[in-house]
C-alpha cells in the first residue's frame, strides 16, 4: 500500500510526539553516555579525554568481567528455564482446571509486590542464624547443611538467582493471554484424532504461540536478567568477593565514587550485550521460518 502526500501529513503528526520523546528520552541521552565514557570526569572538575582507556581499565577489572558473567547467566536463566515454567503453567491453566483462578491470581500476586520488598523476605529466609531455610532444614535432620547462604562464595549466586526464578506470573498471564486467542476448533480435531493434552500442547499450542507471546517472554525476561540491580544490592550488595556482582550493580558503585567515565563505559558494554541478546533472539525465533521461506522460493 503506498502513502499519498495527504496520508504523509497525518502520518508524521502522528508519530511525530512519539519520536520526539523518543530523542529527547533515549537517543540523546545514550548518545550522551557514549561520549562520556570515553572521558575521566567526577562530574565536578573539568572531563579529561581518556580515549578507550575506560573500556581497556573495564576489562581488566575481574569484578566488573564477573558482573558481564553474572548478568548473561541472568539473562539465560530467565529467557530458557523460567520463561519455560511460566509457558508450562499457562498451558496447564489455560486448560480451566479445578481452581484455576485461584492459581492464576497466586502466582501473579508476587508481581504486585515491590522488588526490594521481596528481596528483604528472601534476606530474611536466607538468615544464617534465623533463617526459615536454615530452620527447615534443622527439623528435618539436614543441619549438616545449614550455612550462610549469602555469605558463602558457593552460595551466594544460586541463592540470589533461584528464588527469583519462580516469579513466573508476569510471564504465565502474558501467554495465557495469547492461548485463549487460539482457535478452539484446531483442539478439536486434535481431539477426535486422538491426540492427548500434552501432544495438543506441543503440536498445537507452543507452535501458534512460538513467535509472538513466547517470543515477547523470552526477550522481557532476558532484558530484564541483564538490568538486576534492586535484589542483588539488597540481598548481597555484590559480595561476597564481587560473587553476585552485576553490571548495573558496578555501575553504581562506580557512581558513587564518583567516576563517571567508568560508570558511563560500563553502560555501553551493558547495551552492546543488550542488543547482541536482542539480536541472538530474534534470529532464533525468527531465523528457522525465514531460510525456509528461502528455500521455497528458491526450488520455486
Amino acid at each position: 500500500m503506498r502513502l499519498t502526500r495527504n496520508d504523509k501529513g497525518p502520518l508524521i503528526a502522528f508519530m511525530a510526539p512519539a519520536l520526539i520523546m523518543m530523542l529527547l528520552f533515549f537517543v540523546i541521552p545514550v548518545i550522551y553516555v557514549v561520549v562520556v565514557s570515553f572521558f575521566k570526569w567526577n562530574g565536578i572538575t573539568d572531563p579529561e579525554f581518556r580515549g578507550i582507556r575506560n573500556f581497556a581499565l573495564l576489562f581488566k577489572d575481574k569484578a566488573f568481567l564477573r558482573s558481564v558473567l553474572n548478568n548473561i547467566i541472568w539473562a539465560l536463566v530467565a529467557g530458557f528455564i523460567q520463561v519455560p515454567i511460566a509457558m508450562v503453567m499457562a498451558i496447564i491453566l489455560s486448560r480451566k482446571p479445578k481452581g484455576w483462578k485461584f492459581f492464576r491470581t497466586v502466582y501473579f500476586l508476587p508481581q504486585v509486590i515491590s522488588g526490594i520488598a521481596l528481596a528483604m523476605l528472601w534476606r530474611a529466609i536466607y538468615n544464617a542464624n534465623t533463617g526459615l531455610l536454615n530452620g527447615l532444614l534443622k527439623l528435618f535432620g539436614r543441619g549438616d547443611l545449614a550455612r550462610d547462604w549469602l555469605g558463602t562464595i558457593e552460595t551466594a549466586f544460586p541463592a540470589v538467582l533461584i528464588y527469583w526464578v519462580f516469579y513466573i506470573g508476569y510471564y504465565m498471564v502474558i501467554m495465557m493471554a495469547d492461548i485463549t486467542t487460539i482457535d478452539e476448533s484446531y483442539y478439536e480435531a486434535a481431539t477426535i484424532d486422538g491426540a492427548t493434552d500434552f501432544q495438543q500442547a506441543i503440536h498445537i499450542t507452543i507452535p501458534l504461540i512460538r513467535k509472538t507471546s513466547l517470543a515477547t517472554c523470552v526477550t522481557l525476561a532476558s532484558v530484564m536478567g541483564l538490568r538486576q540491580f534492586e535484589q542483588v544490592y539488597m540481598l548481597t550488595n555484590g559480595q561476597p568477593a564481587n560473587t553476585t556482582s552485576t553490571i548495573v550493580l558496578y555501575m553504581y558503585k562506580k557512581l558513587q565514587e564518583p567516576n563517571y567515565g567508568m560508570a558511563s563505559a560500563s553502560a555501553v558494554i551493558l547495551i552492546v550485550v543488550g542488543i547482541i541478546f536482542i539480536v541472538s533472539l530474534r534470529l532464533l525465533f525468527n531465523g528457522r521460518q525465514e531460510n525456509r521461506q528461502v528455500k521455497k522460493r528458491k526450488g520455486a
